[in-house]
């Protein structure tokens, strides 16, 4: 079983891709949206709290897990699989949205190794739009300066952009307003963009209003459909982890908060009604 994790709802829009790429496998999908958002948290918390969430999933039969948070993928990711899962876990693997989206940011095949796998973009400008955390973290810019050096990064943090999704309001002059507040300075910059990576898991529900003010000629990319295509080219790389993984096409949504509550909040993110439980998580020794 593949588990995804994700702080809050949009995480929902990447389960939403793995299951239209890859539908053939099961999924448990956690969201810890009694402790979201985790952005305005510290390292070590959300070290903790993504550790706690990433062994749950783990002990409900979860042999690989996505995280489909790119807060928890900056800030804990790395420290789960260098320390975490060799020592106790040595069997499973937990793999992040922000290394997937800067290969394909870069131009970069899946899998890229630096300084031998050469990008299809190596020069020029590519743009991400985040949360206020993610963008402050430079997680995109440190991964992309080992990756792609030549290419010139513009980073904009859309605060206004999640609490518009959240609320529905996704179209309309409103929604609009506030996306050209923050897109309008990209495209403005004397050398704009020809990528931009929308490095948010709740933007692709702004994607229509997106692509209305952005040129035909800019390539926009969203984490979901990265995560998923790159996610099956690393599966049969690693057929030993895929053959593991049990097949049967079911999905189950758990929340550490209300159920009732995210099923109902959270169904714009998949288009149907969905069926949520409860999940406990508890620290992790």
């Amino acid at each position: 079983m593949i588990g995804v994790f994700d702080s809050g709802f949009g995480g929902l829009t990447v389960l939403a891709a793995l299951r239209r790429h890859l539908p053939q496998y099961d999924y448990l999908f956690l969201a810890d949206s009694a402790r979201a958002p985790y952005g305005a948290r510290s390292f070590d918390v959300i070290h903790e709290f993504t550790l706690e969430a990433v062994e749950w999933l783990f002990n409900e039969g979860c042999t690989l897990v996505v995280l489909a948070c790119n807060t928890a993928s900056a800030r804990a990711l790395r420290t789960i699989q260098q320390r975490h899962l060799p020592a106790r876990r040595p069997d499973r693997r937990v793999l992040g949205v922000v290394r997937p989206s800067v290969e394909a940011l870069a131009g970069l095949p899946p899998g890229a190794i630096p300084g031998v796998t050469q990008p299809s973009l190596t020069e020029g400008t590519v743009a991400v739009v985040g949360t206020e955390g993610t963008i402050a973290s430079d997680s995109f810019g440190i991964e992309l300066r080992k990756l792609a050096p030549r290419l010139e990064l513009l980073q904009q943090a859309c605060p206004l952009w999640v609490p518009l999704v959240e609320a529905g309001e996704t179209e309309g002059p409103g929604a609009d307003w506030f996306l050209h507040r923050y897109l309008d300075p990209l495209l403005a910059a004397p050398r704009p963009p020809r990528r931009l990576l929308l490095g948010c898991t709740h933007y692709p529900l702004l994607l229509p209003g997106i692509r209305r003010i952005v040129p035909a000629a800019v390539e926009v990319l969203t984490q979901g459909e990265i995560v998923a295509t790159r996610l099956a080219d690393w599966l049969a790389r690693h057929p030993d982890h895929e053959a593991r993984l049990t097949r049967g096409g079911a999905r189950r949504i758990v929340t550490t908060d209300d159920p009732a509550w995210f099923a109902g909040a959270s169904s714009r993110f998949l288009g149907e009604k969905l069926e949520v439980g409860r999940a406990r998580l508890s620290p992790v020794a």
